[in-house]
C-alpha cells in the first residue's frame, strides 16, 4: 500500500538512534515499552540506561528487591508500571525460565501489558503482523483519514486498531509499527506538526480542510478532584526522621512518605499546630512546628490535584523509632517528595 511505503520510507531517512532499535532482545524491548508508557523518550532514555545498567537480564531484575526497583523508577511517576515490571520479571524468570513469550496472545498474560506493549513487542522482536496503537498512532491516523471518533472511547479503540491492521507491513511489520510511532513523535506532533514537509500533505484530509487542531478527539475526562496533604517533616536532636511506607492500593504503594495529615482545604499554620498536637506522633510531646513552603506545592496526578505543604516539626526525640537523616535520600518515594528532600538539603 502506498501509505505504508511512505511511512516507511520516511522513516529510513529520518528515525532518531536510539540503543532499543538496536536490538531484538525482547528483555530489552519490554523495558524500554514499559518505560515509554506516558513518558516521552527524552526523559525515558536515561532511565532504559539505568535499569539495562543495573538488571542487564530479566533474572537480575526478578531477583532484585521491590524497594530497588522502585527507587530506581523515582521521578518516572505512575509506579504501578514498576511494580508489574517487577512481577512480570519474577514470573518470567520462575515460571518461563526466563524464555519470553514470543507472541502477542501469550504476551498479554504479563502484568502490565495490554494490546499496544504485546503488539509492539511481538512485531518488533518476533515478526507478528500485528499493529500497535498509542497516542501517536492515534494522531497520525485521525488526521490523516478525517476521523473524528474519540480515541478514548471503547468504539474508537476498536476502529483505529482495525484501520491499523489493515495498513501494517505484512512483510515488515516491526519496521511499518515503529515507523508510524516515531512519525507521530516527531513529524505529526501534537502542536505545531511539520506539515509543510510532510510526504502525506497532499492527501492529508485534516491539512486539506485545515482541521489539524481538532484532530484527534478526546472526550473530556472528569475534573480532577483537590486535595489537600501536609507533611511532617520530623527533625530530632539526633538527627532522626520519620518515613513511612504507603500500604494499600491508592497512588504511591509502597513507596515512602513523611507523615501525612490531610485536611479538606487549606490550613493555616494555627489552625494546623492545634490539629497536630493530637496526633499520636506528638502527643504529650514538646515541639516545634513550622511551615516550610507558604504558598501549596501544587502536584498533579492523572485524577487529582494535590495541593501540598510540608510542615517541619522540630523534637528532641521521636515517638517512634526513626530513620537517620543522612540515609533519607536511599528511600524510594514519590517525586513529590523527592522534590522536597533535594530542596530541603537533607
Amino acid at each position: 500500500m502506498i501509505f505504508s511505503k511512505t511511512l516507511t520510507h520516511w522513516y529510513s531517512n529520518n528515525k532518531r538512534k536510539l540503543p532499543w532499535r538496536q536490538t531484538k532482545n525482547p528483555y530489552y524491548i519490554w523495558l524500554s515499552e514499559i518505560i515509554l508508557q506516558q513518558t516521552q523518550v527524552k526523559q525515558g532514555l536515561p532511565y532504559y540506561d539505568a535499569f539495562v545498567g543495573k538488571f542487564p537480564t530479566v533474572f537480575d531484575l526478578a531477583e532484585a528487591d521491590e524497594s530497588d526497583v522502585l527507587k530506581l523508577w523515582q521521578g518516572l511517576g505512575y509506579y504501578s508500571r514498576a511494580r508489574n515490571l517487577h512481577a512480570s520479571a519474577k514470573y518470567i524468570a520462575t515460571e518461563l525460565n526466563g524464555r519470553f513469550p514470543n507472541n502477542y496472545k501469550d504476551l498479554l498474560k504479563l502484568k502490565g501489558v495490554g494490546d499496544y506493549t504485546a503488539s509492539a513487542i511481538a512485531s518488533i522482536c518476533f515478526d507478528e503482523v500485528t499493529a500497535v496503537v498509542d497516542g501517536n498512532v492515534y494522531r497520525v491516523l485521525s488526521r490523516y483519514f478525517g476521523i473524528y471518533t474519540a480515541i478514548n472511547s471503547s468504539k474508537g479503540a476498536k476502529e483505529f486498531k482495525a484501520l491499523a491492521q489493515e495498513l501494517i507491513d505484512k512483510k515488515d511489520p516491526a519496521e511499518f509499527n515503529q515507523a508510524i510511532m516515531e512519525f507521530g513523535a516527531t513529524q505529526c506532533k501534537p502542536k505545531n506538526p511539520y506539515c509543510g514537509i510532510c510526504p502525506f500533505k497532499d492527501s492529508c484530509i485534516a491539512f486539506n480542510k485545515n482541521v489539524i487542531h481538532e484532530l484527534p478527539v478526546k472526550t473530556k475526562s472528569a475534573k480532577a478532584k483537590k486535595k489537600y496533604f501536609n507533611f511532617l517533616v520530623f527533625i530530632s536532636e539526633d538527627e532522626k526522621t520519620i518515613l513511612e511506607k504507603r500500604e494499600g492500593k491508592g497512588i504511591w504503594q509502597n513507596l515512602y512518605q513523611f507523615p501525612l495529615i490531610e485536611t479538606e482545604k487549606n490550613i493555616s499554620e494555627k489552625g494546623f499546630k492545634s490539629l497536630v498536637e493530637n496526633d499520636d506522633l506528638l502527643k504529650d510531646i514538646p515541639f516545634e512546628l513550622s511551615l516550610y513552603n507558604k504558598d501549596p506545592i501544587i502536584h498533579k496526578l492523572s485524577h487529582q490535584h494535590l495541593y501540598t505543604k510540608f510542615w517541619v516539626v522540630n523534637v528532641e526525640k521521636l515517638a517512634v523509632e526513626g530513620a537517620s537523616i543522612n540515609k533519607v535520600r536511599e528511600f524510594a518515594v514519590p517525586i513529590l517528595i523527592g522534590n522536597f528532600i533535594e530542596s530541603f538539603n537533607f
